[in-house]
């Protein structure tokens, strides 16, 4: 008889929505997983960030009681007291400093992850799927006469079939809806167009390029569509190299924990995003398998409905002009222009000083239009912060190759336990 199949499945989080995600598909996760060959125990972990929307602890505490009487599923929140607890131990047991533990664990987009990583592997979980909280199991198809099918998505099972069958280290799948959180910027002549432009490219990375949001605002309203046979399963491939990287995104990313050694550590600057860039960046030759399931991204938390089985039928254009989305759009902002010099850094360290210059060129001759179109955010702290991040770029670049050296320490003292 077969040994039971334990798989994590993390929310790293700073808003209350990750209640409404589960309490609306840990049923529907349960029920892809059925006829598996083994009973299969289902862990949810929970990392919640006070600090990033000031949310209280009690908002993310709102999991319906079924969830917890569900057979087959847990719970476990990681607090902030079970962060400090398990730095003391893994302290004092691997031999570490205060600097090194804080490289690990902690809140934040990285560290959260390398968090819940640790404690999953420690609970002998198989396979650890990573979530975000603003997307739902369900692919978006426009069809021939402009109306949208909705379709659920196998997000689990489709990860855990071709971890099982392909013997894979890492596995990522697909995204729809509004995958950039980069709103609808007008502009009427070449001339702004061409400023417009400037602001993408200057906080664009690896995944994100001013002419594929174009085209998706020109022809969709912003909105990626599913592609049709795709949401139907069918299509995985084995991800090459391109230009010497792998890269994944962080949702929905499961990995191998029986393939622990060979996994990277999460890294991101201070304050910054590109967790999942610098992921990738230690990817290597890791055997990563592209799975033909979606998640929709709600990236502007616009369509929860979605959650109810309430599907809508159009799906509209995110314009600069609606208040709502500034704070999202200021913050993902900073995010990226706080990473991009170590990305630069790292994947071009020959020409670093020469793009930069580029990268600082083109920012300052757009902000001034993007900031006009906001009253409560300045956006003019880009300019401050890729400036700075820029000075520090060598000291990030020392911390990121720290973290994936107590990462290794640490993985290889775990397995010997």
């Amino acid at each position: 008889m077969k040994k039971d199949l334990n798989i994590g499945i993390g929310f790293v989080t700073g808003r209350s929505n990750v209640c409404s995600v589960i309490n609306s598909y840990y049923s529907y996760i349960k029920g892809q997983l059925t006829n598996l060959d083994r009973k299969v125990n289902i862990t949810f972990y929970i990392l919640f960030d006070l600090k990033y929307q000031g949310a209280s602890r009690e908002d993310f505490y709102q999991l319906n009681q079924e969830v917890f009487d569900e057979d087959g599923i847990n719970v476990k929140y990681i607090t902030p007291e079970d962060i400090a607890e398990r730095k003391e131990i893994v302290k004092s047991y691997y031999k570490l400093d205060d600097d090194e533990v804080d490289l690990i664990f902690g809140n934040g987009h990285a560290r959260g992850r390398n968090t819940v990583m640790y404690f999953a592997y420690h609970d002998k979980m198989d396979y650890l799927l990573f979530w975000d909280d603003d997307e739902y199991p369900v692919a978006c198809v426009k069809k021939e006469d402009g109306t949208i099918e909705w379709k659920m998505q196998d997000n689990v099972l489709k990860h855990i079939e071709y971890m099982e069958k392909e013997k894979a280290d890492v596995t990522i799948g697909y995204h729809c809806g509004y995958i950039s959180p980069i709103p609808y910027m007008s502009y009427e002549t070449p001339e702004e167009e061409e400023i417009v432009t400037d602001f993408i490219e200057s906080i664009s990375n690896e995944l994100v390029s001013w002419k594929s949001i174009k085209a998706t605002f020109e022809e969709n309203n912003g909105v990626t569509f599913a592609d049709d046979s795709i949401s139907n399963g069918e299509g995985a491939y084995e991800m090459q190299k391109v230009n010497g990287r792998k890269f994944v995104a962080g949702s929905t990313l499961c990995l191998n924990l029986r393939h622990i050694k060979n996994i990277p550590a999460f890294y991101n600057p201070p304050e910054a995003r590109g967790e999942d860039t610098f992921f990738s960046m230690g990817i290597g030759d890791l055997k990563v398998i592209k799975v033909p399931e979606y998640h929709f991204h709600d990236g502007f938390l616009k369509y929860r409905e979605i959650m109810d089985g309430d599907f809508p039928q159009k799906l509209k254009l995110v314009k600069a002009s609606d208040k709502a989305v500034e704070k999202r759009f200021y913050k993902a902002c900073l995010g990226w222009i706080k990473y991009k010099p170590l990305l630069m850094y790292l994947m071009d360290t020959e020409n670093y000083k020469k793009k930069m210059e580029v990268t600082h060129r083109k920012l300052k001759r757009s902000i001034k239009k993007i900031d006009a179109l906001y009253d409560n955010y300045n956006f003019y702290d880009l300019l401050d912060a890729l400036e700075k991040y820029d000075s520090d770029v060598e000291k990030h670049y020392r911390a990121f190759l720290d973290t994936n050296r107590v990462w290794k320490k640490l993985k290889k003292r775990v397995e010997e336990e």
